[in-house]
């Protein structure tokens, strides 16, 4: 099994900065990708960012110029960077992960609890 912890998210007013941390533990599994997704009130959960195992990423054009997604020192970490935030980037914050468990032929999804990013105007 795989676990992701969510650390970061908070209060913060236009135009700062926050930045997310995840972690996933447990064993027998490599990743393909980690990366975040959001959700606001109201609206349907939307990618933000992803990190491939090859460190490529990918952000989408509404954050791109302001988050950064990287991989941390240790093993299977990840940041999201997030600067020059805006009201609309509130949302609840969720880390995943999509790993090929050992012995297993195809990737499997994990989900974190998430955490709560607030920009107040």
């Amino acid at each position: 099994q795989v676990q992701l912890v969510e650390s970061g998210g908070g209060l913060v007013q236009a135009g700062g900065s926050l930045r997310l941390s995840c972690a996933a533990s447990g064993s027998g599994f490599s990743v393909k990708a980690m990366g975040w997704f959001r959700q606001a009130p109201g609206k349907q959960r939307e990618l933000v960012a992803s990190i491939f195992a090859d460190n490529a990423t990918h952000l989408v054009p509404s954050v791109q110029g302001r988050f950064t997604i990287s991989r941390g020192s240790a093993k299977n970490t990840v940041y999201l960077q997030m600067n020059s935030l805006k009201p609309e980037d509130t949302a609840v914050y969720y880390c995943y992960t999509d790993v090929m468990l050992s012995g297993g032929s195809y990737y499997t999804d994990y989900w974190g609890p998430g955490t709560q990013v607030t920009v107040s105007s």
